[in-house]
């Protein structure tokens, strides 16, 4: 079972976001904001459910999924985007 990541966590520092967005194609102007924001995680974790909540004065963001279980995210509320995601967890 991979390790309990519930709790509060606070953003500290981003490195090289602006490259980052650019690559994945986010539009100027969301980029530019993405960089002023500074938003913290809530993430409730149990057995392979987790709940990631991104919290940010500019737009909060709820994501739910099973680990190991393919998904597709709908990030229209972020920048107009769906994507197929499969969280996995390292195998210890």
């Amino acid at each position: 079972m991979p390790p309990n990541l519930t709790g509060y966590y606070r953003f500290v520092s981003q490195k090289n976001l602006e490259d980052y967005l650019q690559a994945l194609n986010v539009n100027v102007a969301l980029r530019k904001i993405a960089q002023l924001l500074k938003p913290d995680k809530e993430i409730e974790h149990s057995g392979n459910h987790m709940v990631v909540k991104t919290l940010s004065t500019f737009r909060s963001y709820v994501m739910e999924f099973e680990v190991g279980v393919e998904f597709e995210e709908d990030l229209r509320v972020v920048d107009g985007r769906k994507c197929q995601v499969l969280p996995w967890r390292a195998i210890s």
